[in-house]
This record gives C-alpha cells, structure tokens and sequence, in this order.
C-alpha cells in the first residue's frame, strides 16, 4: 500500500481527536487510563510540528509522529494511528520498517512505548525491538542499530 504524508495542521484536530478515540481508547480503558478531551488534546499537541498526516490516494489514513533527539541518536515514536478503514493493509509496518532502516544508516535508534493491552507489540517485538523497561499500563522498546 502506498502512501504519502502531509504536515499535519491546527485545522486537523477534529480528525486527529476522532482518529485517536477510534484508535486508542479501548486500548487505554483497558489499562485503566484516561480518555478524557483533555487527555487526548494533549497527546495529539504533544511534538505536534513532528505530526504528519498519513494519506491514502489523498484521503486521510492516519497519523505519524516521531521526532529525533541529537544527545542520544534516537528516533522516537510518538503516534501511529491507522485509521481502521486502513489498518492491516501492512501501512504501519511499512512506515516502522522505513524509519529503522533510516536509522541504521544514521547508526541510531529507535524507541516507542506502547500499552500492554495494544496488539501491535507483537508487530514491534518481531520487527526487532525489544523491551528495555515497563510500568504497570504500558512497555518501553528499543529497535537498536
């Protein structure tokens, strides 16, 4: 499946905020975490000039964000959220795998957190990454060069 991206826009949060109820919020009630307006305004604002829309033949398939930090080499995953209209269709995989081997040639990492009840750790555990720490809702992985 191919895809494109676009920056994504104030003018966004309507979507971003459907995408991540429609996306998260079983995943969080789960785990016993907050699903609140406030809750999800602030996880979309959050590294927001790194937010990209992903695009589907110009329709709207989600949302990426991941930002760089220089002090420790690293690539960290903020959001991926396919909307379910476009999940299994191999596009979060697609984008993880490009952003590794982006990272290999930088001879950095990658980290993510996800919550324990989310299906997609199996995705990340045999793409590579492994756990590196956890707390009660949710584990911290690394995908290392």
């Amino acid at each position: 499946m191919d895809y494109t991206f676009r920056k994504a826009e104030e003018s966004d949060f309507d979507y971003l905020l459907q995408l991540r109820r429609l996306t998260m919020d079983d995943y969080l009630l789960q785990n016993g975490l907050d699903i609140s307006d406030k809750e999800h305004t602030f996880r979309i604002k959050y590294n927001f000039h790194d937010a990209k829309i992903i695009l589907v033949d110009g329709v709207e398939a989600g949302l990426f964000k991941a930002s760089y930090t220089a002090h420790n080499a690293q690539w960290y995953i903020y959001q991926i959220q396919i909307h379910p209209d476009y999940q299994g269709l191999g596009i979060g995989r697609k984008l993880i795998v490009n952003l590794c081997e982006q990272a290999l040639k930088d001879n950095s990492s990658v980290g993510l957190s996800v919550l324990k009840s989310n299906p997609a750790k199996r995705l990340y555990d045999r793409l590579g990454f492994t756990v590196r720490d956890s707390n009660s809702s949710e584990f911290e992985m690394v995908f290392n060069t």
